[in-house]
């Protein structure tokens, strides 16, 4: 079917931007263990790739349209991380390397709810403490700046957590 120049642009662009944000979200649940709703959403993906393809590939008399093609793969990239921040699916494992052995930190966490596994450690500039947190990533950005309150120094790891089984996790208390 051939369609004007505009509407073969809109249709093709937002049909890209679409997919590859819906394929983003899709390796986030799938990574994250939750492979049905993975197949769900990559059904769908699908679904809008095929009507995207063939709006390409039924106009290709306009080049414009492999260009609107591109800019929605990127476009969708950009949103597909966007939403995937968003929805910030899963856990996260934090490690925190204090720069001075007992400055509070740990118990600050641990009265906020956090639980905290710690580790006495030395370093270049002598005896540190590790402190290993575990937590929702939905709760990073709150937890990020009670650390940097407490321990503006500290070195900071964060890690992607597949799967958690057994032990204590976190009770965050109301802020």
């Amino acid at each position: 079917m051939h369609l004007p120049i505009f509407l073969s642009c809109l249709i093709i662009f937002i049909c890209r931007v679409v997919d590859v944000s819906l394929g983003t979200v899709r390796i986030i649940y799938l990574t994250r263990g939750q492979s049905k709703l993975a197949a769900v959403i990559g059904f769908v993906e699908m679904i809008i790739y095929i009507i995207a393809l063939g709006t390409v590939m039924g106009n290709l008399d306009h080049p414009l349209n492999v260009v609107f093609y591109a800019l929605g793969f990127s476009v969708g990239s950009y949103v597909g991380s966007r939403i995937e921040e968003m929805i910030a699916v899963g856990h996260v494992n934090v490690q925190i390397i204090t720069m001075q052995i007992y400055n509070g930190l740990e118990e600050a966490l641990r009265q906020a709810g956090f639980g905290v596994t710690s580790v006495d450690c030395s370093g270049k500039e002598g005896p540190h403490r590790i402190l290993y947190v575990m937590l929702k990533r939905r709760d990073l950005p709150s937890f990020m700046k009670k650390i940097k309150k407490l321990d503006k120094d500290a070195f900071i790891s964060i890690m992607d957590t597949r799967k958690i089984v057994g032990g204590y996790f976190n009770q965050v208390k109301a802020k």
